[in-house]
């Protein structure tokens, strides 16, 4: 990762196309918005597209836009995605999933710098620096003729490779902490701790999803867990399986004694006399393990 912030800080302000490759979920996107934040168009507008989301039919109104009346449903002009990037950073994720026909089209405006509406007689100018991601082998695609080679080449000026999670396992407890503490939900569970089981479970799964399922994985975490550590029976089976060790921790059962007593108070909202219904206890047995365990409300 320190080399993947080295090449951004450097192809960043040359205005060069950048081909970004990663498997899914490794964080394409945000190496583009990298590129553009540090750019001397960081002031212009950061425009994105997935080649893949878009049937194959809109690709191209989507991109170059399109004159009133070109097909049905064109009821005014519409400008495409080069012209609403101009000035700025256009990114398109998934550019191997780009039709052939359309790969030409978007060579030229990439060598002419204008861009021509569907059905439009006017060849408009754009000044957009195009940024592209793919999690495919494009050469390959080139040798098997399903991607332009000319357009490789165009685009693949600066080369930026993600790497999976699973070749920077080191990084997985930092980001877990990340996504912790910037979960969007109550402000209390941005102070969850993850336990030592847990964590080490994080570490040894491969993340086929990469950083996009470990979010996943901590905010599923954060919202089954108890709200006060995510533990390894919080994690999804897959993610616990790779532990290799028991499906649940092993805890001494104190810890598990109090956890469970604060588990039911906060469940009945402290009300003591319920608690101590529900956990088959006395009240007064139940104020001394609250002054032991040195319990209180949130």
């Amino acid at each position: 990762m320190r080399r993947v912030r080295a090449v951004l800080e450097r192809a960043a302000p040359s205005g060069l196309p950048v081909l970004i490759h990663g498997a899914s979920g490794t964080g394409k996107e945000l190496a583009a918005r990298a590129l553009h934040e540090q750019s001397n168009r960081r002031e212009g507008p950061f425009v994105t597209e997935n080649v893949a989301a878009l049937p194959e039919t809109l690709i191209e109104s989507e991109l170059f836009g399109y004159k009133k009346g070109a097909f049905t449903g064109a009821e005014s002009d519409r400008e495409g995605m080069f012209e609403r990037a101009t000035g700025g950073t256009l990114f398109l994720d998934e550019i191997g999933e780009m039709p052939l026909e359309l790969q030409a089209k978007l060579l030229r405006v990439l060598e002419d710098k204008r861009v021509d509406r569907i059905n439009d007689t006017v060849s408009r100018a754009v000044d957009v620096r195009i940024l592209v991601a793919t999690n495919q082998d494009l050469a390959r695609l080139v040798a098997e003729g399903r991607f332009r080679e000319d357009l490789y080449y165009r685009m693949n000026v600066v080369a930026l490779e993600v790497p999976p999670l699973r070749r920077r396992r080191e990084d997985i407890p930092v980001l877990a902490e990340f996504f912790i503490r910037t979960y969007r939900g109550p402000d209390a569970l941005r102070k969850v701790r993850l336990s030592k089981a847990a964590a080490r479970a994080l570490e040894s799964y491969g993340w086929p999803g990469n950083v996009r399922e470990l979010r996943n994985c901590i905010e599923q975490a954060l919202i089954l867990g108890d709200g006060r550590t995510i533990r390894l029976a919080d994690l999804p089976p897959q993610v616990r399986a790779s532990s290799g060790g028991p499906a649940e921790e092993l805890l001494p059962l104190s810890e598990v004694e109090k956890e469970h007593i604060e588990r039911v108070l906060r469940a009945t909202g402290w009300n003591k006399a319920k608690s101590a219904r529900l956990l088959g206890i006395s009240k007064p047995t139940l104020y001394d393990k609250i002054r032991n365990y040195d319990l209180a409300p949130e």
